[in-house]
């Protein structure tokens, strides 16, 4: 009788404890993705001081994975630096039914402009974050921007690192609601 009792508690322990188990590991993925997204940045802006060219963080949107690419001078064209980081399986770049950007960065909700081709011309589902060799963000210009956000979802949550036109970078929280409050990180 002892050892049923004992059973029927590690069940319903069981039971109980898995959404639990589940929900915390959904959170580790998500946000362990937008600090991956983060760390990139921090590394393709340094990236471009230490090699004293642009740099940038290429996104591709639709095949969930980014990378980094510096500017080779003597070729003129964008030249890949190792290989793609891919998100988890169950996140996605995108900021859900969110309808507004974190305070005091974008004016409205969206990913880094398109990354340009060696040519110029805009590469579909991409999004791009460059650096000039001084560490400031910039257009394809290369004018000074702080249009640049990446957003990272699951779903249920969405996280965002966004830089500023001095080059701060920051990394936001919100519930994937119309009407979600941002939180810094």
């Amino acid at each position: 009788m002892e050892v049923l009792v004992t059973v029927g508690i590690l069940a319903v322990i069981t039971v109980m404890s898995v959404p639990l188990v589940a929900n915390a590991l959904a959170f580790f993925r998500v946000s362990g993705d937008a600090r991956s997204v983060s760390n990139a940045i921090a590394v393709v802006k340094i990236r471009a001081a230490s090699d004293y060219t642009q740099a940038r963080l290429y996104v591709d949107v639709s095949g969930n994975t980014h990378h980094l690419e510096t500017w080779n001078k003597t070729a003129s064209a964008w030249t890949r630096e190792g290989g793609d980081t891919a998100l988890a399986s169950t996140v996605s770049f995108g900021y859900g039914g969110i309808t507004n950007a974190p305070p005091n960065t974008q004016g409205t909700i969206n990913q880094a402009p398109p990354c340009k081709s060696n040519g110029g011309e805009d590469i579909g589902n991409t999004a791009c974050v460059v650096f000039n060799s001084r560490g400031v963000p910039v257009d394809s210009l290369g004018a000074p921007t702080s249009l640049d956000a990446v957003y990272v979802t699951d779903g249920t949550a969405v996280y965002a690192v966004t830089v500023a036109a001095t080059g701060m970078v920051r990394s936001w929280h919100a519930k994937a609601v119309s009407t979600a409050t941002w939180a810094q990180q």
